[in-house]
């Protein structure tokens, strides 16, 4: 298999991550540079038409994309440790955190980062600044929630590591990066400790 990456972009990271903490070898990672329009090529959008990362080629040459869809197609084929669920339930109440993670925390973060940093500018025109400040708004209010969370279980989804825990640690790290976010220099000191626990780990 053959997995069209960027490293720096968070939805990319996701599906590498979820690949580290199943120990899968042997996918062949290829770089797709974003700033310099490699998304866009007529090569890379034969396998995705929608000009995005990531893209996992499978063995018999279909290509799979959307990171949950890639992430899922592995649990199947690598399904210990178990990431998603072991059961209806347990399935049901990981995809909800995980989706609170991806459509909150992760969206909010991604459209402020986009209409306010300069250097994503070549991604996102027009960028609308104070949409993009008020969605960091947004993300910091979903991250306080979070910190809350956190306080009652030691991981996003409970009690053990999940998918909502790299969905959730991708984002950050890319809040980090671009938006010098810190949790714990905001009053999140539950979200601060899990981060540094998690960046221990992988």
């Amino acid at each position: 298999m053959r997995l069209y990456t960027s490293p720096r972009a968070p939805n990319p990271r996701r599906v590498t991550m979820f690949i580290a903490a199943k120990g899968i070898d042997g996918i062949e990672l290829v770089d797709v540079d974003l700033n310099a329009g490699g998304h866009r090529t007529a090569e890379f959008t034969s396998l995705n038409p929608l000009a995005r990362v990531p893209v996992l080629v499978l063995d018999d040459g279909r290509a799979l994309s959307e990171t949950r869809a890639i992430c899922t197609y592995l649990e199947g084929l690598y399904p210990e440790p178990n990431l998603m669920g072991v059961d209806a339930t347990e399935r049901a109440f990981i995809e909800m955190a995980d989706r609170r993670m991806e459509l909150h925390l992760m969206l909010e973060t991604a459209l402020c980062v986009r209409h306010t940093h300069p250097g994503l500018a070549v991604l996102e025109q027009p960028q609308f600044p104070d949409f993009g400040a008020a969605q960091g708004q947004k993300m910091r209010a979903t991250a306080r929630w979070l910190d809350g969370e956190l306080a009652k279980h030691p991981y996003v989804a409970g009690e053990r590591f999940t998918i909502a825990d790299i969905t959730a640690f991708c984002t950050l790290e890319f809040a980090r990066g671009l938006l010098k976010f810190r949790p714990g220099e905001e009053g999140m000191p539950h979200l601060q400790a899990w981060r540094d626990r998690i960046a221990a780990e992988y």
